[in-house]
């Protein structure tokens, strides 16, 4: 188990039951950008990602 496991395990724990829109979670990871500056490439990686999910011709290696 990575320790990020704990966090989506707590994470869906405690909000799995949510339905949320995309807006919401890019306010929400920008919100956690403003508070930690020093993790904005990692969430600026996941949101690319995560955008890029269904693009079989984009390759985030």
């Amino acid at each position: 188990m990575y320790f990020t496991d704990r966090g989506i395990e707590e994470l869906l724990q405690r909000r799995g039951e949510e339905q949320v829109g995309i807006a919401w979670l890019a306010d929400r990871l920008q919100e956690f950008t403003d508070v930690h500056p020093e993790h904005e490439a990692a969430v600026e990686r996941l949101a690319t990602w995560l955008a890029r999910l269904d693009d079989p011709d984009d390759d985030l290696e």
